[in-house]
Order: structure tokens, then sequence, then C-alpha cells
């Protein structure tokens, strides 16, 4: 579900009733797009978090941290000026929109009591936090907007804050059976779930669905098709989730795909249609949203963190295909050098028999078994002998040629290969300790300058292979980047223990502990592959063919990058990767 109006109805209720009258205290800015503060009141301290992420923007308590820059971002900084210490007075929803405003009463410089208005819009990727004085006016933003960037609303500090345009869609806590019945029949040729979420603002096309479905109507279904009756039943079906809001009657719940752990979305108002789904009840909206949220967030966090390197990465992987290319004609054109050496040979035995200023020369082929003739183009300009120096040059020099291409496209396809592991690394990076490895790694290889660390700056937390546990007792470990591959093959397995990789195809190395033994069950195997396979460029394929040898098979050759080894004596399983498996095993690590 999206964060609708719904879900911020329910969002105001629970910050409303906890921070009204309490004190904003620490302020801070961990990234570009989000804010926590602290909110001190009737003896207790609450963390909120406010994101304008534009794929995952919220607002609610929150019990984890973020790691703070050493210097506060600009508008942190204009936070803490306006409204550290201030009052919470007030927290409301203006028109049922996705917009939370809260009032906030602070001193200015002069040392009088003001208003101040942080205002969160939950707009996807227009989503902002907006801070205004009691005018009306903004002081700041966490995104600006200027008015390249948008005619029709420009947030920039001076301006008025205008709210965002309304669509011209009412408000559904004030609708009325009359009005609903009469829009309804005004919608023909549109479906019900569109005419619900386009008419009433606040109220997602999943929301919509819901209330088709307490109508018993289906949500496809045309409004002209809609008999008085159903539009009656449909709009009591209405009325009652709007009345759950009214009286905040909220079940925070997050609901899961059949036979899977895999979430199916969330709610803060009863979802009738997956009542046969597996549930998991929340004792508030934070609780869900913190739960829902902070592993796409953090994923959203780590891939902006590794923008820079992706894009470093898959630029080279582009020359390096490009260079691939233009060896591949380099070599179609030296394909017949071996026929210009020959004409050279020819040339030179017959040199007395060829005219001078011919401009062909018909001799027999005694390369050929055959014995047949073969015509031999010439320059009339030339002498016989210029002939055929030209051809033994032509020969000379795409000799020279190969044997320095080949040296180029060994290197060019090593370099192919390390860069697609590197961005597979990329994906599978989970935490900052990951990136920075990745990133010494292409320091190390050149790719990249080494980046001097920071005086007064913490040490880099050493980043650790993932640990999973077979359903039968065996224990797996998968490096996610290519030093960690090294490092858990090199160092930290035995001789004995099994080694796994997918077969040509870039990817994480896999460990299966033996204890000494040398084998592992056949499930152990069998799982093992299956994360080999997950983590590897072919996470999305099926039958994909992993490699599995003992752990003393494996050597690594002198001068070889990060990751790269060579095995011998290996058996090969093929497995389709399933990311089910992978959680179930992990959740048990």
């Amino acid at each position: 579900m999206a964060l609708d109006g719904i879900t911020a109805a329910a969002i105001v209720h629970e910050l409303k009733t906890n921070l009204i009258g309490g004190r904003i205290d620490k302020i801070h800015q961990p990234a570009a797009d989000e804010i926590r503060f602290s909110v001190r009141g009737k003896g207790v301290v609450h963390k909120i978090l406010a994101s304008a992420n534009s794929s995952n923007p919220r607002i609610h308590f929150t019990e984890t941290t973020r790691e703070n820059p050493m210097t506060a971002p600009l508008f942190c900084m204009v936070l803490r000026k306006h409204i550290a210490g201030g009052k919470i007075i007030d927290i409301c929803q203006p028109n049922f929109e996705r917009i939370i405003l809260l009032k906030i009463e602070s001193a200015n410089e002069m040392g009088d009591m003001t208003v101040k208005n942080l205002i969160l819009e939950i707009m996807g990727k227009h989503s902002n936090l907006i801070l205004t004085d009691e005018n009306g006016r903004i002081l700041d933003s966490i995104k600006r907007v200027s008015h390249e960037k948008s005619s029709v609303r420009e947030v920039l500090p001076g301006k008025d804050y205008v709210l965002p345009p309304s669509q011209n869609k009412k408000n559904p806590l004030f609708a009325e059976q009359g009005d609903f019945l009469f829009s309804l029949a005004l919608q023909a040729g549109q479906k019900l779930q569109d005419f619900i979420y386009k008419t009433y603002t606040g109220i997602s096309p999943i929301m919509a669905g819901e209330i088709c479905f307490r109508a018993s109507l289906e949500p496809s279904d045309a409004c002209q098709q809609i008999t008085p009756d159903k539009g009656e039943a449909l709009f009591y079906a209405f009325q009652a989730v709007m009345e759950d809001v009214k009286l905040a009657n909220f079940t925070p719940k997050l609901y899961y795909h059949p036979n899977s752990n895999r979430v199916l979305d969330f709610g803060v108002i009863e979802m009738t249609e997956f009542k046969a789904f597996q549930q998991k009840i929340f004792p508030s909206i934070s609780a869900l949203l913190e739960s829902f949220y902070q592993e796409r967030d953090h994923a959203s966090h780590i891939k902006q963190k590794a923008h820079d390197m992706r894009r470093l990465v898959s630029s080279n992987i582009e020359r390096c295909v490009k260079k691939k290319e233009i060896q591949l004609k380099t070599r179609k054109d030296v394909a017949d050098m071996e026929s210009w050496r020959k004409k050279g040979e020819l040339l030179t035995a017959n040199i007395y028999a060829v005219p001078q200023g011919a401009t062909t020369f018909r001799t027999t082929d005694f390369y050929d078994e055959a014995m047949g003739d073969i015509e031999i183009s010439l320059d009339p300009t030339k002498t016989p002998a210029e002939n055929a120096q030209k051809y033994f040059s032509r020969y000379n020099k795409a000799k020279r040629t190969l044997a320095a291409l080949e040296i180029q496209e060994k290197q060019n396809d090593e370099e192919l290969v390390y860069l697609e592991s590197v961005l597979n690394a990329l994906d599978n990076a989970s935490d900052e300790a990951d990136l920075g490895e990745i990133r010494t790694e292409l320091a190390e290889s050149g790719f990249v300058r080494r980046q001097a660390p920071k005086k007064g700056a913490p040490k880099a937390k050493k980043a650790k292979p993932l640990h999973f546990i077979s359903s039968d007792g065996y224990e797996i470990y998968v490096g996610k980047s290519n030093l960690q591959n090294d490092e858990l093959t090199l160092r930290f397995a035995d001789s004995m223990d099994i080694w796994l990789h997918t077969k040509e195809i870039p990817g994480s190395h896999v460990i299966i502990r033996t204890n000494g033994t040398g084998t592992a069950s056949d499930t152990a195997l069998e799982e093992a592959s299956n994360l080999a396979a997950f983590f590897s460029k072919a996470k999305n394929s099926s039958m994909v063919p992993v490699d599995y040898t003992q752990r003393k098979n494996v050597k690594k050759p002198n001068g070889a990058k990060p990751g790269m080894v060579i095995y011998l004596t290996n058996r090969t399983i093929y497995v389709t990767p399933d990311e089910e498996k992978v959680k179930s095993m992990q959740s048990n690590a």
C-alpha cells in the first residue's frame, strides 16, 4: 500500500497523541533527504524520523539510529536555529492530503514567541520537507525547487508557501451519500476503483479496491453498470472506512503472500480482502512503518552511496565492450595474413617470371595439395621484388598486430570479468562497510584515486561475509566483494571445506564448513548452490550451473585480480535461485 491519506491520518493521530506539548531537542540530518529529531515531554523522549526520500517518504517514531555527518547540512542548521527548543502545539493533515504539518512555537531572535510550520509533503519523487514562518513564508526546504525545475510551484527561501495542486479532488471525510452517488453516475466508462481514488483525496488504488471488496463489487466493474442498490452498498463501505479514520480505529498490519514470508502489503485499516493471508499485527503505526520501510530505506541508502562507483564500473565495462568490438574487427582484418605470406613467397619463387608493369600474376600454388593456380594482385608501379616485399611487410605487420592483440584480448577479457564481478559485489553490498571495501579494492586496482582517511574520522568498520546455516546444520559463508572472496577462500576456509562458485559467471565465493571431513550432505550442497546462484550475476536466471570442489583444489594465479581464482576436479550442480530459501536460511543464522 502506498503511504496514502489514510495512513497519513493514522500517523497524525499517533504523533498528536504523544507529542503535543513536547519540546524539540536534538536535530540531525544523517542523509540529504532525511531529518531525525527528539521530542521531550511528559518524562519521555521520542525519536522522530522525517524522510523526503523519493522512494520511501514518511514520518514516524523510530528506534533506529543513523551515523550523522561531521558537519551539519544547511537545512539542519536552519531547523536548529528556528525550532530547536520549540514546543509542538499542533499536528494536522490539511484537506486529508498526504501532507503532515507540525506547528511549533519557538522564540525568534528578539525573544518573541512565534509559530513555525514544519511541513512534510509525501508526494513520491516530489516529496519535500519545508519550514515556514508564522506568515507562511518559506525559511528553507530539504529540497529546493526553482522555476527551472517547476514552473507551477517554486519552493525557495523567501517565497510564500503554497499547498501542492489539489487536482480538484474532494475530502472523503465530508462525503455525503447524495453527492457520492451523483458523482458515481457521471463516471461513464470508468472503473469503480478508479472513480474512488481519482475523486477523493488520500485514497490509494489498493484502498479503493478494499472498499469495492467490502461492497461485494469488483474494482474493475464499470460505473455505468452499477445499480442504485449497489451504489448505496459502495457508499456504505466507503463511509465505514472513513468512520474508522474519524474514530482512529486503526489496526496496523503486515500481510504476506500465500505460502511465503514475502511481504505483500501493509494496512492501517483492516484489509478484509487479505483476511485469508498470513498477517502480523503491530502495536503502533510507527512500528509497522519502521518494519516495512527499514529494509527498503537501507537498500535505497546503499544504492545512493554506491551510485558513483556503479557509474564508474559501468563506464569501464562499456569501454571494455567497445575495445572488444575493435579487437574482433582487428582480428578479422588480419585473418588473411597467411595468404599474404604465401603470395610473397610465390612471387619470390617466380621472381624472374613476373612481367614488369603487370597488374596480376597467375602461377601454380604449391601450398595447395591439388596444385591449383592462384592469381596474385600486383602494383604495376613496383618491381616484382618490391611487390613480394609488400606482401611480406603486410604479413609481418599483421603478425606483430596479432601477437599484441592476443595480449590485449587476454587483458581486456580479464578486466571485463573483474569489472562485472565488482558490479555484482555492488548489487550484493548490504552496508557501508561493504562499499568501503569495494572502494578500497577499486583503488588498489587503479580505477579510483586512493582516499586518505580524514583526520579524526573513526576507523572504518571491517566488512564481514554473510553467514548462513543449512537446514541440516552446516555452516555456510558467502563473500560480498572480491576482497571478501579472497579472504574467505584463501585464508578463512580450511583445505577440506567445500568451495562453490557459479560456472563462468561473476558471483560470490561460497564456503561450506565440513569440519575436516571434506564432504557435505546433498541438502547442504543444494542450499549452498542456491546461495552461490542467488549472489551472482545470474540471480534472475534459471538452471544456473554452480561448480563445487574442495578448497584445496582452488588456487590463485600470481598477479591475478582480487577474487580471481582457478580450480580443478570440480563437479557441477544446476539450480534455480530461490530468494525465499535464502531468507529462511539467513533467519536461522
